[in-house]
């Protein structure tokens, strides 16, 4: 077990970028990645065990409260999170909070890769990926400075009834979305979508992808599509299409990445 442990749910690149920046500057860090089931859930032996992960619908992302309260943890450890979002933080941190009593959190706006829903560039305030990135890049060093100087933030996270049946519906919505999925002849059968999907959602058959509806809105598959052959309503075709410049396909599908 490293020193630090950070788990992150990140679905286009954002929230793993953040979790590596952070990982960076406290060396000795193992990233557990959240889109499945955590590889390792028992961290009792961390110095600091940090959260980073985006909202969705104003609540965390399909499965990961279920994991989050699988994991074995010391009340004595350092705990911090960080939120990621486009327009609004939600009620994922103050989810987190009472399971894990939070010392430290942050919340910080960034690119939008729900397509169908908005351009990538509504966040707040508006900035270009280069500017996002470079403060997203400044915000995890202070979140890692923070966790170093063992820094304390005594106010909890709200938690607003509006998120709640926000997120309370977000499944029956994107089981609709889903069925909305489709691929053009653009396609050339790469096999990408299937391996970046977290719930297994999607198949290849005679070389071309068949989608389900156990799908959480990720979105991975459609913007890491190299072709961008994926489509999600006539809306995704006319749309720039949004990944973490940082972030490969292949980056997500890891299970933990450890950064010296």
């Amino acid at each position: 077990m490293s020193e630090n442990v950070i788990f992150c749910y990140s679905g286009t690149g954002n929230c793993l970028d953040m979790a590596k920046n952070i990982a960076r500057e406290l060396g000795d860090t193992d990233i557990i990645m959240m889109r499945r089931k955590p590889g390792v859930t028992d961290v009792r032996d961390a110095k600091r065990v940090g959260f980073v992960f985006p909202c969705y619908a104003g609540g965390l992302p399909g499965g990961v409260e279920e994991s989050l309260r699988s994991i074995q943890f010391t009340p004595y450890s350092y705990k911090f999170a960080v939120c990621q979002f486009s327009g609004y933080a939600g009620n994922g941190l103050a989810i987190v909070d009472k399971i894990f009593h939070l010392d430290y959190w942050r919340t910080m706006s960034h690119h939008c890769s729900c397509i169908w829903l908005f351009p990538h560039n509504i966040m707040s305030p508006p900035m270009s990926v280069e500017g996002a990135q470079k403060r997203s890049a400044r915000i995890a060093k202070e979140v890692a400075q923070a966790a170093k100087n063992a820094v304390h933030k005594w106010e909890s996270p709200k938690k607003l009834s509006v998120f709640s049946l926000e997120h309370k519906a977000w499944p029956s919505i994107t089981r609709k979305k889903a069925e909305q999925f489709d691929v053009t002849s653009m396609c050339i059968g790469c096999g990408t979508c299937a391996r970046i999907c977290p719930r297994g959602n999607i198949k290849l058959l005679d070389g071309k992808p068949q989608f389900g509806t156990d799908c959480i809105q990720c979105l991975g598959c459609l913007q890491y599509c190299p072709q961008e052959a994926i489509t999600l309503g006539a809306i995704t075709t006319q749309r720039e299409h949004y990944h973490n410049p940082n972030i490969t396909a292949d980056d997500l599908t890891q299970s933990i990445i450890h950064i010296d």
